[in-house]
C-alpha cells in the first residue's frame, strides 16, 4: 500500500486560501466554510516536477489528492494519456473510497502541487455529508423505482404540444378541430401564452345552451385563467385538482409558456400503457398498419419508463419485448398469405434486438436460418417472407438496415449448413469484414420459428472462435475502434462540425464501446448470454475481468445507457423524435462529472484489453 503522503515543507500552508480554492472546486463547494477551512487544515501538501508522478498503475491508495496549480494528466497501462487534468481536480478517490488497486496513473506535465487528504479523513467527510459523498460513490445516482401513477411526474403524464387557438377563433372552426382531431379541448393560447381553456362543456354550456351565434369567437366561451401545473408536479397533484375542481383538462406551463396538457384520457392511458398492453395490440393486430398504430405509441412507453426511475436494462427490455412481438405477428400474417413454409425456418434477430437492448432509435438486423432440407424450389417462399416481414417492420417504424443486414437479403437467409460455413469462414480468415459480420452475428438470439435449428450453433461457433487466438486478436482490436468522447481538462469531445456540432453521439461513443468490450468478453470466456449487462456480470464472476473491474464497467455501463434513455425521454417530452446525439449542457455539473467518470472507466478497461490484460483490469 502506498504511504501517506507528506507535507513537503517547502510548501508554506495556507489554510483559508486553501478552503477558497476548494469552495469553488466541485464537489467541495457543496461544503461550509468552517468545513473547508477545517479540512484545509488538516489537509497535507505534495509538489511535483514535469513528468514527476503521484501514483502509478496498480497502487492501492489511501488518499485523495486535489490538483491546486499546474497541470497533470491519467495514463493508462500502456502510459497513454487519457484525460489531461486542471487545477480543482479531484485525484485517487476510487481508492481512498474503496481500497482497491488503480488502474490509471497521474503524472504532471508541468510544476504541479496537489492538496492531500488522508483517506480516512475523506471517508468520514463522505459519511457525513451524504451530498458529497454521493458525488464521489462507484455508481450513478439511482431513482427509486416508481410504478404508480400518483409518483409520475406530470412531464411524463402530458400530452406535449397541445393543440391551440387564437382567442379569436370562431366557436364553429374550434369545434371542428376538435372533431377532427378527436379531443375534447383546445388551449386558447397567443404567442405560446395561455388565455384560456375550450373544451366541449364550454361549447354546449356557453354556446348551444344560451343560443350564441357559431361564429362566437372562442375568447367569450373559453374558461378564462384556468388552473395550471408545472411540468414538474406529480401525478397525484392532478387527481386532487381534476377531483377537487371537478375538471378534466389541466393545462401544463412552464416560464409562463404553454408546454402540455394533461388530460382524463391521458391518465387512463398511462395506467394502461405498458409493453404487455403495446405486445397484446401488436399480437392481435390484422395487419401491419393496425401495428403501426399500436408501436407509435413505444415513445411514449419509453419515456413514462424513464420518468418512473426502471432501470437502463428494464427499459430497453419492454422495448425489445414489442419488436419480438411484431416480428412474431408478422410472421404469422406471412404464413396465413403464403401459405405454410415448406420446410422449417428460424428468424433471429442480431445488433440491438438481438441484445434486446432497443431504445427509441432502432432499425432492423434481422436473418433467416432454413432447414438443410430446404431446395432451391423453395428459396422463392422464404424471400416473399422475408420482403413481407421487413416491409411490416418497416411500417412499424423499424427502419430498414442502412447496411443491409436484413433476411431480405439473399445472403443472410441461407440453409444452416451455410451458415455454419459463414462463422467457420470468419474465425479462419479474420478480415475486417470478416469481423464486423462476427461482431454483429455474435448477437444472435431466435425470435420465430424452429428454435433447434440454431441449437448448438452458437455454443459450437463460441468454442471454435475462443481457441483461435488470431481471431481472438482480430476481435478485440475491432472492440477498441470506437473510443468515449473524452475531450481535455474534464470536458467532452463533442462532433465538430454538421447537424450534430458540440453534441456526443450516445450511441457510437457512449454505449457501442461497452457493447464491443462485453461482446469480447463474452468470446473469451465463451459466455452464451446475449446481452450486455448479462455479458459483463458473467464475465466479472468467470473472472474474464476482475471484480472491481466488472463492477465498475456494469456502473459506467448503467450510467451511460441511463443518460442515453434520459435523453430520448427528454426530447419524446418536448414533442421532438428521440435521438443519439446529446449536448453535453443538458446535464448538471454533477451528471457531467459522473458521466465523464463512466468514460474514463470504458477507456481505461479498453485500454487494458489492448495492452493484453484481460482478467487484470
Amino acid at each position: 500500500m502506498t504511504e501517506p503522503v507528506p507535507d513537503t515543507p517547502a510548501a508554506a500552508p495556507d489554510p483559508e486560501a486553501d478552503a477558497a480554492f476548494l469552495a469553488a472546486a466541485h464537489p467541495w463547494d457543496i461544503l461550509s466554510r468552517e468545513r473547508l477551512e477545517a479540512i484545509a487544515r488538516q489537509m497535507g501538501r505534495r509538489r511535483l516536477a514535469p513528468g514527476e508522478t503521484l501514483y502509478d498503475v496498480g497502487e492501492t491508495l489511501d488518499f485523495v489528492a486535489v490538483l491546486r496549480a499546474g497541470g497533470a494528466e491519467r495514463l493508462d497501462a500502456r502510459g497513454a494519456t487519457v484525460a489531461e487534468l486542471a487545477p480543482g481536480a479531484t485525484l485517487s478517490r476510487r481508492g481512498a473510497l474503496r481500497g482497491e488497486p488503480t488502474r490509471t496513473a497521474l503524472r504532471a506535465t508541468q510544476p504541479s502541487e496537489a492538496l492531500t487528504l488522508e483517506g480516512a479523513e475523506f471517508r468520514a467527510l463522505c459519511r457525513d455529508v451524504p451530498a458529497f459523498g454521493r458525488f464521489f460513490s462507484a455508481g450513478p445516482p439511482r431513482a427509486a423505482a416508481r410504478s404508480d401513477l400518483a409518483s409520475l411526474a406530470v412531464s411524463a403524464l402530458m400530452t406535449a404540444t397541445p393543440e391551440t387557438c387564437p382567442p379569436e377563433t370562431p366557436a364553429r372552426e374550434a369545434a371542428a378541430r376538435m372533431h377532427a382531431r378527436g379531443i375534447s379541448s383546445l388551449c386558447v393560447a397567443t404567442d405560446g401564452q395561455l388565455l384560456g381553456l375550450l373544451t366541449l362543456r364550454d361549447l354546449t354550456g356557453r354556446l348551444l345552451a344560451e343560443g350564441r351565434a357559431p361564429e362566437t369567437p372562442v375568447g367569450e366561451i373559453m374558461t378564462a385563467a384556468p388552473i395550471t401545473l408545472p411540468p414538474s408536479a406529480l401525478g397525484s397533484d392532478v387527481l386532487s385538482l381534476m377531483m377537487e375542481r371537478r375538471v378534466g383538462h389541466v393545462p401544463v406551463v412552464e416560464g409562463g409558456r404553454l408546454v402540455g396538457i394533461v388530460t382524463q384520457t391521458d391518465l387512463t392511458r398511462a395506467q394502461a400503457l405498458g409493453a404487455g398492453e403495446l405486445v397484446r395490440g401488436v399480437a392481435e393486430a390484422p395487419d401491419a398498419d393496425a401495428m403501426a398504430r399500436v408501436t407509435a405509441r413505444l415513445p411514449e412507453l419509453l419515456a413514462q419508463l424513464v420518468a418512473a426511475g426502471a432501470r437502463p436494462e428494464a427499459v430497453t427490455r419492454q422495448i425489445t419485448d414489442v419488436a419480438d412481438a411484431a416480428t412474431r405477428r408478422l410472421l404469422a400474417l406471412a404464413e396465413d398469405r403464403l401459405g405454410p413454409p415448406p420446410v422449417p425456418y428460424l428468424w433471429l434477430a442480431c445488433g440491438s434486438q438481438g441484445r434486446q437492448e432497443q431504445t427509441g432509435v432502432s432499425d432492423q438486423d434481422n436473418c433467416l436460418m432454413l432447414s438443410d432440407a430446404v431446395t432451391d424450389a423453395d428459396m422463392p417462399y422464404f424471400e416473399r417472407l422475408a420482403r413481407f416481414v421487413s416491409d411490416g417492420l418497416a411500417t412499424c417504424g423499424y427502419a430498414y438496415c442502412p447496411g443491409d443486414m436484413m433476411a431480405t437479403n439473399p445472403r443472410w437467409r441461407q440453409p444452416v449448413h451455410v451458415w455454419r460455413d459463414y462463422f467457420a469462414g470468419w474465425i479462419a480468415h479474420p478480415s475486417p469484414e470478416a469481423q464486423m459480420l462476427a461482431s454483429v452475428m455474435f448477437d444472435l438470439r431466435p425470435i420465430g420459428g424452429d428454435a433447434s435449428l440454431f441449437e448448438g450453433l452458437h455454443r459450437e461457433t463460441l468454442d471454435a472462435a475462443s481457441r483461435n487466438s488470431i481471431f481472438t486478436a482480430h476481435m478485440v482490436s475491432n472492440s477498441l475502434k470506437h473510443a468515449p468522447p473524452l475531450g481535455l481538462l474534464r470536458g467532452f469531445a463533442t462532433i465538430r462540425s454538421g447537424e450534430h456540432r458540440h453534441q456526443i453521439d450516445l450511441k457510437l461513443n457512449g454505449v457501442v464501446p461497452v457493447v464491443d468490450l462485453a461482446r469480447v468478453y463474452a468470446l473469451m470466456g465463451r459466455i452464451e448470454d446475449a446481452g450486455t449487462r448479462a455479458r459483463l456480470t458473467a464475465a466479472s464472476a468467470a473472472g474474464v475481468v476482475s471484480e472491481a473491474g466488472g463492477r465498475d464497467l456494469i456502473d459506467a455501463w448503467d450510467l451511460i445507457a441511463a443518460t442515453r434513455l434520459g435523453h430520448q425521454a427528454r426530447r419524446i417530452a418536448r414533442g421532438a423524435a428521440p435521438d443519439n446525439y446529446m449536448a453535453p449542457s443538458e446535464l448538471s455539473e454533477f451528471e457531467r462529472s459522473h458521466l465523464r467518470e463512466a468514460f474514463v472507466v470504458v477507456r481505461t478497461m479498453q485500454s487494458a484489453l489492448g495492452h493484453g490484460k484481460g482478467a487484470l483490469s
